[in-house]
């Protein structure tokens, strides 16, 4: 029998104590042998650490003085365990998630592929189990289009799941250490949003690639800590996010498509915060 590969879970957490039962209980059931789990946590003020400590005693934790965001506080996970366990793979997972038990050993034998750089598991909405939140996804530079294929869709035997996708979500990604220590892993310029974008492009420029890994499973209560998906304090940060991936990434046509289309881009920006006042004028 092959052995297994060593592999780490890295979960992110800030004041996100109300998150972590269902998240870690569920990394608790996964059935495969060789991993652990790294609780990063950033700064928390709700006895998170405590919590952990308490309840989870399996779970290593990383407490961090201070809030170091997404990228500054994976990294600071990642050169914890390197230290500690010397993983051969590292999934960084959000708290305000659920996993399948055979989530890592799907992602792993993704990562048997030698073309393979990052894999990336199928996503649902934790508040609709069979509900599609990412199945890969599609970057277009010149027309501005970052998105999720399949979002808001309802799975079924007939939905087909691609090999690779364009990127892969912060939300849960596995990755090979090597490679992500060779690219000195996420650009912590990045405020929150477009840092799993900048990674994957990065790791595509090395010639490696992302794979989709469909019998990986996780239920994602999206945007538990930024207020809901239709939450303005998202779109700003996902606007400054786009603006460094394209200082970063994007060619000279793509420069120039952009700014020819920017007009109507801006159109549907606006429309898109109209709808997001009127969801909130309805809930109040």
């Amino acid at each position: 029998m092959p052995v297994e590969a060593s592999v780490t879970v890295i979960v992110l957490n800030w004041n996100g104590k109300v998150l972590l039962e269902d998240c870690l209980s569920t990394l608790e059931k996964v059935e495969y042998n060789n991993y652990n789990v790294l609780v990063v946590d950033n700064g928390s003020t709700d006895d998170s650490v405590q919590y952990i400590e308490s309840n989870f005693s399996a779970v290593d934790v990383l407490e961090l003085d201070n809030n170091l965001g997404y990228a500054g506080g994976n990294n600071a996970g990642f050169k914890h365990v390197l230290l500690k366990y010397d993983p051969e793979i590292v999934v960084f997972l959000n708290n305000d998630t659920i996993v399948d038990a055979h989530f890592i050993s799907a992602l792993v034998k993704k990562l048997d592929n030698p073309d393979a750089g990052i894999a990336a598991p199928k996503i649902y909405y934790a508040n609709k189990p069979e509900r599609i939140w990412f199945n890969g996804a599609d970057i277009n530079l010149a027309t501005g289009k970052i998105k999720h294929r399949n979002i808001r869709e309802m799975d079924s035997a007939r939905l087909v799941t691609m090999e690779m996708s364009d990127y892969a979500t912060g939300c849960c990604l596995a990755i090979k250490s090597k490679i992500f220590s060779n690219i000195n892993g996420f650009d912590e310029a990045f405020s929150m949003y477009a840092e799993d974008v900048d990674l994957s492009l990065r790791v595509k420029e090395t010639g490696k690639e992302i794979f989709m890994a469909p019998g990986a499973k996780v239920w994602h209560k999206v945007s538990s800590s930024i207020g809901g998906e239709f939450s303005l304090k998202k779109l700003r940060r996902k606007f400054g996010g786009l603006l460094r991936i394209y200082v970063k990434h994007a060619n000279l046509f793509e420069w120039l498509s952009i700014l020819l289309l920017s007009p109507v881009l801006i159109l549907i920006n606006l429309l898109r915060l109209l709808v997001l006042k009127f969801h909130q004028s309805s809930s109040e």
